[in-house]
């Protein structure tokens, strides 16, 4: 039985994790639509208004903290509920960043299924303060220390896995290389967001 409630909007851009997510909540009644980054999910809630988002926070073009903060900065969207699920962003700033935003939830990757449905039950029935949004200052400030802290934390990722890496025989080589490629994509894609930040930081001013 479908639930007599908007959508629930998964934003995120691995199919895998987008398809599990949105399976073990079609399976509990709910209607859901999905977007593979906030870009498109943005286009998608000008369509029709989600009753709650479920977030990663590093995706292509739009991530997960600049979605959420157009989103709290728009009357008319600002207070749908906003549960962020991020595997990258899981210090307790991000945590505390996440918050200032004005997520209800922050959940770390990979989330407990059950954990993940009751985090949803909580955000349609419960009631959230919906505190106001940071200010552009504030966001860019905020934005900008989570993205150097990140692309810091990337890079000494990447330098202590191929360090192992030249250590190790060829046969075991090929689970570092793929760690080692894994970390320099979300290195890129951080280093794309802090440079378009900065522009519009710059613009701003």
């Amino acid at each position: 039985m479908t639930l007599n409630i908007g959508p629930v909007m998964v934003v995120e851009d691995i199919s895998a994790v987008r398809e599990m997510i949105d399976m073990q909540l079609r399976v509990r009644g709910y209607r859901v639509i999905t977007a593979r980054d906030g870009e498109e999910a943005l286009a998608l809630i000008e369509q029709e208004r989600p009753a709650v988002i479920i977030a990663d926070i590093l995706m292509p073009r739009i991530d997960g903290f600049m979605m959420v903060h157009k989103l709290r900065t728009n009357p008319q969207t600002a207070s749908i509920p906003i549960i962020f699920l991020s595997a990258t962003y899981v210090s307790a700033a991000d945590e505390r960043f996440a918050f200032d935003l004005g997520a209800i939830q922050f959940l770390s990757k990979p989330a407990d299924t059950d954990d993940l449905v009751v985090a949803v039950s909580d955000a349609i029935t419960g009631h959230h303060e919906n505190k106001p949004p940071l200010s552009d200052k504030d966001f860019y400030m905020g934005y900008r220390e989570r993205l150097e802290t990140k692309l810091k934390q990337k890079s000494q990722q990447i330098t202590r896995n191929q360090q192992v890496l030249a250590t190790l025989s060829e046969e075991n080589k090929p689970t570092y290389r793929k760690l080692i490629a894994d970390a320099q994509a979300q290195y890129d894609e951080i280093q794309r967001e802090l440079a378009a930040l900065l522009k519009a930081m710059n613009e701003a001013q």
